[in-house]
């Protein structure tokens, strides 16, 4: 477990009064079979915010990095069926993992969380035509290729690859950006 995921289980401990044990406990006894499913559950019928829901979620499912034995296998997966989006994802990642030696590369399931001390990038397959690189950067206006999220969510904002041209010197300004704020 990284340091982000022991701090992590320590907020929702001292925040809820309940280990994450108790929450896998809670989240497996209700049946949901669908991780969306089970974090809106959360969400709405114990009031956690997005990130200790999502967060239980994926422990308790054993969906999340730390869980998984081949964490290039939760990347490959993610693009079944959507290989025509794995050069944007390269390409990315290529130029991602230039900007600071400091970068933590965490798969789930369904995305590629980039994290320095907070995540600041997350890379997400959403459907067979387009790929999101989400960002976090509070505070900032949505201008240029950059939209805005709705509030509660991983990220603030994103934007959307969806043909090579879309990769451009705009997208790598706002990775740099959210880098910068997320140190």
């Amino acid at each position: 477990m990284d340091a982000a995921e022991i701090t992590m289980m320590e907020n929702l401990q001292k925040n809820t009064g309940k280990s994450l044990e108790d929450w896998k406990k809670i989240a497996l006894g209700v049946g949901f079979q669908k991780h969306g499913e089970l974090v809106n559950y959360l969400k709405t019928e114990h009031g956690l915010g997005h990130g200790f829901a999502n967060f239980i979620v994926h422990k308790a499912n054993a969906t999340d990095a730390g869980s998984a034995d081949d964490k290039s296998q939760l990347i490959e997966n993610q693009y079944k069926g959507k290989e025509n989006l794995w050069p944007f994802y390269e390409v990315l990642m290529a130029e991602i993992l230039r900007i600071g030696d400091d970068i933590e590369v965490a798969p789930k399931n369904s995305s590629v969380s980039l994290r320095r001390k907070k995540q600041f990038c997350l890379l997400e397959p959403k459907t067979k035509t387009r790929l999101e690189v989400g960002l976090n950067m509070k505070g900032v206006e949505p201008a240029g290729k950059l939209e805005g999220c709705p509030p509660g969510g991983m990220c603030t904002h994103k934007i959307k690859v969806e043909k090579a041209e879309d990769i451009d010197a705009e997208v790598f300004e706002w990775i740099r950006k959210a880098y910068g704020m997320n140190g």
